[in-house]
């Protein structure tokens, strides 16, 4: 008699518990493919990988505590035979490159189809090679590859961006800028989408790297 063959082992890492059983929901509806865990941030989701050695690990770009790069990192020591699926809101070639050489096998946005997550899954547990990976972006994030931070951050996303980098938070820039906490809010997230990163500090970096903003002034403590 043929064996069944066995299913693939997930952990699914998001700090969205809605999230986190919708998507679980759609795998354990689907033949051959079974979550063995669920984690709720990096550091957790690099705990659970090492006791449960899954197969692949769902994991979600913006989750508290570290960031998912240094997860990434981690995720290769402690599980090596896990395959990486990064789950992310940045429609972003530059930030899915940057995670692939990292280590991730495939780069999902979250308006993915569960079609493509499932497909996706079933890839990069196919050993095929390190040239191969997933990609799923729009139009527009193809279209932003060529544009340098400069060229796509407005006057104001650079004027949050300097103020966030003077370690203010956003109810201090929405002060000083006399608009809205929420409009603060808003730059943010957009500066994020554009730059590719997944915190203020991230941010920062890579605007001064790219000499969209002046690198921070020591603070005077005194």
């Amino acid at each position: 008699m043929p064996t069944t063959p066995k299913p693939i082992r997930i952990l699914l890492a998001d700090d969205h518990t809605l999230f986190r059983d919708g998507v679980s929901e759609i795998l354990a509806a689907t033949p051959g493919l079974e979550v063995v865990g669920e984690a709720h941030n990096g550091r957790d989701a690099c705990d659970k990988a090492a006791e449960l050695r899954p197969d692949v690990v769902l994991l979600d770009v913006e989750m508290p505590g570290q960031g998912v790069r240094e997860t990434l990192a981690q995720l290769r020591t402690v599980s090596p035979g896990s395959r990486v699926v990064v789950l992310t809101m940045h429609d972003d070639v530059v930030l899915a490159r940057e995670l692939i050489a990292l280590g991730a096998g495939a780069y999902l946005v979250k308006g993915s189809t569960r079609h493509e997550l499932i497909a996706a899954i079933h890839s990069v547990r196919v050993d095929r090679g390190p040239g191969h990976v997933i990609l799923s972006v729009s139009r527009h994030g193809l279209d932003r590859v060529d544009e340098t931070p400069g060229e796509t951050l407005s006057a104001r996303e650079r004027e949050v961006l300097a103020l966030t980098a003077e370690a203010l938070s956003n109810a201090q820039i929405a002060r000083r800028m006399s608009i809205a906490e929420g409009t603060v809010k808003r730059h943010l997230r957009s500066v994020y989408g554009k730059l590719g990163a997944v915190s203020r500090m991230d941010a920062v970096n890579k605007a001064v790297a790219a000499s969209v903003i002046p690198a921070p002034r020591p603070r005077d403590d005194s």
